[in-house]
């Protein structure tokens, strides 16, 4: 079993070892550390930062493989198979890409004196609006004919959103020396360390990053990436579970709370557990006045318009919603939950058809997040008409889970756990909404299934046809839906986990959940282009892209292709795109 010391460094551990718990003394040496450096935090110029950003990038670059091959391997991932690629794609080139867009933001900062997206204009409705995706010529090339924005809250102007637009950076009022405390998810390495690269770059905080116990193998790996920063004092890695959780968030040296995971812990940390929990809850009396921040996962709709798809049009998208599920075998917060369609659609059984023939060519995933399996039988329970695609626990056997469609959801049961509840594994289902006389109508009441049946308020998508789009009935009705869906993201087409991966998007629950009803949380992270008051990131991206996307399940060159992304990621490399290229077109 491998120990860390106070500054958070450990020596790699051998595949299947565990990492012990942090001890009391080191975790409180780590704290005083970094209580003693976050003023200094404050007052390294943003010319020292780039230099650290610059440092971070290399380091990222030579951790990665040894990273990935450790993410991979614990969740049981064959080294022969193309998703070996995935954890380079969530993990180091979202990271790396991270740093290189503060790098970005940081010399605006320098040169204007704030950051500079690509626009920031007043909508037509009144609604600031920046434009934040494609930056370069990476971009164009990552994500072919997608677009990002970030809309502000309605009630600010553009002279507002100017004036606060990376104000951390312009204002020294704005930040006093503050530890912040991130409790990193367990299912994503990329989640962790961008979370820390928040708290410190955007809100000027240094950080004790806690490891989830789940995937707390990876914590040196990220320690060897994050080196420039653990050598200077401004992050420490630690590790445990429940009880070093506890002790971190109720210590006073920790100032700020932010967590990635579910409501239950963040209403642990805000009002505790058990009886009392349950009565400070009831009560509205939160056991600390500090600050928390939390994401905290999404039953995720995918609302699908009605249109004239093409039977290619079809199987692309049963791949792309299958996708939406596969990816990281379901264990994503923001993986496809409910699929939304409007009942008296003639193609709705084809496409259901087309996620049913992608499912049955998904490669078997281990279940290797806790509870999984429970969570399955749960709802499996609850659902006797639902679809297995593999093969199903046995007694006492956890070490496979099936890929499960429930169609046909009740949209009236509106306690179904399928509509209330994240399953948090490979599970999803279908439901058919009843509007005969319009699309707009479907859209109308779609809007209103997923604002007032779904829990949660991080993500959504929808799939409309380009030339449903061209009748300006549905157009309008389509671009009421993205304005009245109480999402933090909104993306059109694809998996609405995209905004995720740009980092320059915002990432986070729609605002206004109130601790007592946390929803999807509170807060925002990555928005590399440092906006406050944020409403909601939308995406767009094209009905069928011209190359398959690298988070499809399908994609059968991905193992080869994600490392030379990461590289391009790092280094801006053009010779790296002839294999780039022959890579992507073989997908």
């Amino acid at each position: 079993m491998a120990t860390a010391n106070s500054t958070g460094t450990l020596a790699i551990p051998e595949p299947g070892h565990e990492v012990a718990p942090t001890a009391t003394h080191d975790l409180d040496a780590a704290l005083a550390t970094l209580r003693e450096r976050a003023a200094a935090w404050i007052a390294t110029d943003v010319d020292a930062r780039l230099e650290l950003l610059a440092e971070l990038v290399d380091d990222a670059l030579e951790a990665a493989p040894a990273w990935t091959l450790a993410a991979a391997e614990a969740k049981g991932i064959r080294r022969d198979s193309p998703l070996m690629g995935e954890d380079w794609i969530s993990g180091p080139l979202l990271v790396i890409r991270n740093l290189q867009l503060l790098v970005r933001t940081l010399e605006q900062v320098r040169d204007t004196g704030r950051p500079q997206p690509p626009s920031l204009e007043v909508a037509p409705n009144g609604q600031v609006v920046a434009k934040v995706f494609p930056v370069d010529w990476v971009d164009q090339l990552l994500f072919t004919g997608f677009t990002g924005e970030v809309r502000l809250q309605p009630d600010v102007s553009l002279d507002q959103a100017v004036a606060r637009i990376g104000r951390v950076y312009r204002d020294p009022q704005t930040s006093a020396p503050t530890v912040s405390l991130v409790l990193g998810a367990g299912n994503v390495s990329s989640i962790g360390p961008m979370d820390a690269l928040y708290e410190l770059f955007a809100r000027n905080r240094v950080v004790v990053l806690k490891m989830n116990p789940v995937n707390a193998h990876l914590g040196p790996h990220i320690g060897a990436a994050f080196q420039p920063l653990v050598r200077e004092g401004f992050l420490r890695i630690v590790y445990g579970g429940q009880e070093v959780g506890e002790y971190l968030t109720t210590h006073d040296a920790v100032d700020t709370i932010h967590v990635t995971g579910s409501d239950k812990t963040y209403e642990a940390i805000v009002f505790g557990t058990g009886e009392e929990g349950a009565r400070r809850k009831a009560a509205g009396e939160p056991r600390s006045t500090k600050p928390v921040t939390a994401e905290l996962g999404n039953v995720s709709p995918v609302i699908v318009v009605p249109g004239p798809w093409s039977e290619k049009d079809l199987a692309f998208h049963g791949e792309n919603i299958a996708s939406m599920l596969v990816n990281n075998g379901g264990f994503n917060c923001v993986a496809a939950r409910v699929v939304v369609q409007h009942r008296q659609w003639a193609k709705r059984r084809k496409l259901v058809n087309a996620i049913r023939d992608s499912l049955r060519r998904a490669e078997p995933r281990v279940p290797y997040y806790p509870g999984a399996v429970e969570r399955w039988r749960q709802f499996t329970a609850a659902h006797p008409t639902a679809e297995w695609y593999g093969t199903a626990p046995g007694e006492g056997d956890d070490d496979r889970l099936p890929f499960t469609l429930i169609p046909d959801l009740d949209p009236d049961d509106l306690d179904d756990v399928a509509f209330t509840t994240e399953s948090f594994c490979g599970v999803f289902g279908e439901v058919a909404l009843d509007a005969p006389r319009a699309v707009g109508d479907y859209l109308d009441a779609a809007v209103e299934f997923c604002n007032e049946t779904l829990w949660g308020t991080l993500s959504a998508s929808i799939l409309v046809h380009p030339d449903s789009m061209k009748d300006p009935e549905i157009a309008m009705a389509v671009e009421r839906a993205i304005d009245r869906l109480r999402y933090g993201s909104v993306v059109v087409n694809h998996w609405s986990a995209v905004p995720y991966g740009m980092a320059s998007t915002s990432w986070g629950p729609y605002p206004g959940s109130t601790p007592q009803d946390i929803q999807s949380g509170t807060g925002v992270v990555h928005n590399t282009f440092l906006l406050e008051d944020v409403e909601k990131a939308v995406v767009r991206g094209p009905f069928r892209p011209p190359l398959k996307p690298v988070w499809f399940h399908s994609h059968r060159a991905l193992a080869k292709l994600a490392p030379k992304l990461v590289e391009l990621t790092a280094t801006g490399d053009r010779r790296l795109l002839p294999a780039i290229s022959w890579h992507a077109l073989r997908g």
